[in-house]
């Protein structure tokens, strides 16, 4: 009895992985098409798993060692210290969109924090109530009317877009410590350099709580820091005060019942009003009820102003 060998058709076999691949393609781009208002989505979440997993391997350990290591007082510290440098930014960002007493105030505070706050380390301003503001060269363009563009997670920057990525290159020429950087030898940049490792570590530090409330508080991770950030910038570039969207869902609905409480096929279907009811309590709204106005979308996220 004879074996016969296995023969392998090699157009067959090209033209079925052809196949393959490409059905695989189309079954893993299915779960992420892009929309109108996130049309790099696909990037967007590769890049957060990049993000994520740097976090996990390197940042966050090394953020939990220094908060572990670290005195509550010099943690304080160097949080002010670096807070201290960026007021400078700050004051900067304030006279591009003519925000005059605010600029007065920021430019106060860091004379008094680098004089009397030894160098930033303590927040004396503070104390003698001029608060810090939040200002950036990102939201200097939204204030002139720059659209932000689509949201877009970048590597290692995390949640920016269009608009706010070319606003670091702003706040990176506004920073002291890029031209010291620049100009210095090789033990200043070395100096630098673990300045802004420190800067970061702390500021990842200062996280972990908020990473608790992503991480419990959300069905979908991306979605929910999406809205998170793209509300927050919306809320610091109107100065608290953000323009309402109007939620196209309302409009239906009130479109609906206005429709419905009209005329049907030319009859008038108002219903009468019953005898032992006078017509005010009829047409007189309910107070207790809201109406359509006062009411929020579903995915609306509150965001109140940092202490």
């Amino acid at each position: 009895m004879s074996m016969q060998k296995p023969t392998f058709h090699t157009p067959r076999l090209l033209s079925s992985l052809v196949v393959s691949i490409t059905l695989a393609g189309c079954a893993s781009t299915a779960t992420t098409v892009p929309d109108q208002n996130d049309p790099w989505v696909g990037w967007n979440r590769g890049t957060q798993t990049f993000n994520d997993n740097l976090d996990k391997a390197i940042v966050k350990p090394l953020a939990q060692g220094y908060e572990w290591i670290t005195p509550e007082f010099v943690n304080e510290g160097v949080t002010n210290f670096f807070s201290n440098i960026n007021d400078i930014g700050v004051t900067i960002n304030d006279l591009l969109q003519f925000k005059m007493t605010q600029s007065g105030m920021d430019a106060g505070r860091f004379l008094i924090n680098t004089t009397a706050g030894v160098a930033g380390f303590v927040d004396v301003a503070t104390m003698i109530d001029l608060p810090k503001h939040k200002e950036d060269f990102g939201q200097t363009l939204g204030y002139w009317g720059v659209p932000s563009g689509p949201y877009l997670v970048l590597p290692f920057f995390g949640p920016s877009s269009p608009r706010d990525t070319f606003g670091l290159v702003g706040d990176a020429l506004f920073n002291p410590l890029t031209y010291i950087s620049v100009f210095g030898g090789a033990a200043v940049n070395a100096a630098v350099g673990g300045s802004r490792v420190v800067d970061i570590t702390d500021k990842r530090a200062h996280l972990m709580t908020t990473e608790k409330i992503v991480n419990e508080g959300s069905i979908d991770r991306y979605d929910f820091i999406k809205n998170s950030y793209q509300q927050n910038r919306d809320y610091y570039i109107h100065d608290g005060n953000p323009l309402e969207d109007v939620d196209p869902d309302l409009n239906d609905e009130s479109s609906d019942s206005g429709t419905t409480k009209g005329s049907s096929n030319g009859k008038n279907t108002t219903p009468s009003t019953p005898a032992n009811k006078s017509t005010d309590s009829v047409n007189k709204p309910d107070a207790s009820k809201p109406s359509a106005n006062d009411k929020k979308p579903a995915h609306f996220l509150e965001l109140t102003e940092p202490k």
